[in-house]
């Protein structure tokens, strides 16, 4: 594939899966993911580092975009709900670095397959997911949960290259009650320290110096993302959730299904 095609098709794959991230509020890695290692032919490792910088970008731009639908002082009243799953997912997401650098490809390559088909289950099953009333939890509890919730979120975010928002957004609206377009914003809040965090220990691993030849790939498809997340964000108000997750959750098990017969490159 020509350099010039390549950085094409990086920009046009940025801005499909920015527009998913920007009207659901995710990075939309997911998604990413498989096209990094399926298309692209990068090791798992190199597209979980380009991911998170990838996600980086989009859950940046897509917080900013949401904020003219989603009002920061919603997101802001909701301050402690950020702070509380933010403590645990990044001390999941310092934890998920060491454990992804150990093991083979292979191995990463079976986390993240069986990690996507959870993901598209989650999505496809979220009638029922946000249907359960939510319990007056004692706050102390309602805190615990959250923190724990938070680490496992978090080692998923490094150890798998995403920005989590899959699993924060059912986290908040099952755990604190919260409307889930508000909770998609506050996912976005919580996601921008947790792969910061992630990035900042991947920086020393041998694959990040690599990614550090790929500029031209990563500012088309940083800039695909950007005007993705932006169209995504616009398009909040009109598209029904309920139809867009059962999509989104189908397109996903696809894209698992696609990475599990993918060899590891060597």
């Amino acid at each position: 594939m020509e350099i010039s095609m390549r950085n094409s098709w990086a920009f046009a794959w940025g801005g499909l899966v920015g527009i998913l991230g920007g009207l659901i509020g995710l990075g939309g890695a997911e998604f990413r993911l498989p096209v990094l290692v399926g298309i692209f032919k990068y090791h798992t490792l190199q597209a979980i580092i380009i991911n998170l910088i990838i996600s980086l970008v989009t859950v940046i731009f897509s917080f900013i975009f949401r904020s003219g639908i989603v009002g920061l002082e919603d997101v802001v009243a909701h301050l402690a709900t950020i702070l509380n799953i933010l403590a645990g997912s990044l001390i999941g997401s310092y934890l998920g670095v060491s454990h992804a650098t150990r093991i083979n490809e292979r191995q990463l390559n079976r986390i993240v397959v069986v990690f996507l088909v959870f993901i598209s289950i989650l999505l496809i099953g979220h009638n029922v997911i946000f249907s359960v009333e939510s319990r007056q939890l004692p706050d102390l509890l309602r805190m615990g949960m959250g923190f724990v919730a938070g680490i496992a979120i978090g080692i998923f975010s490094s150890m798998l290259g995403v920005a989590g928002g899959e699993l924060i957004i059912p986290t908040i609206v099952l755990i604190f009650a919260i409307d889930i377009k508000l909770a998609g914003s506050l996912s976005l809040a919580i996601s921008i320290p947790t792969i910061m965090m992630g990035l900042f220990k991947y920086r020393n691993q041998p694959r990040f110096k690599e990614i550090k030849l790929e500029r031209e790939f990563l500012v088309a498809m940083a800039f695909g993302s950007i005007l993705g997340a932006l169209i995504g964000s616009n398009l909040l108000k009109y598209v029904s959730s309920s139809l867009l997750y059962i999509i989104l959750g189908t397109i996903l098990l696809l894209s698992a299904l696609k990475l599990a017969h993918h060899k590891p490159v060597t």
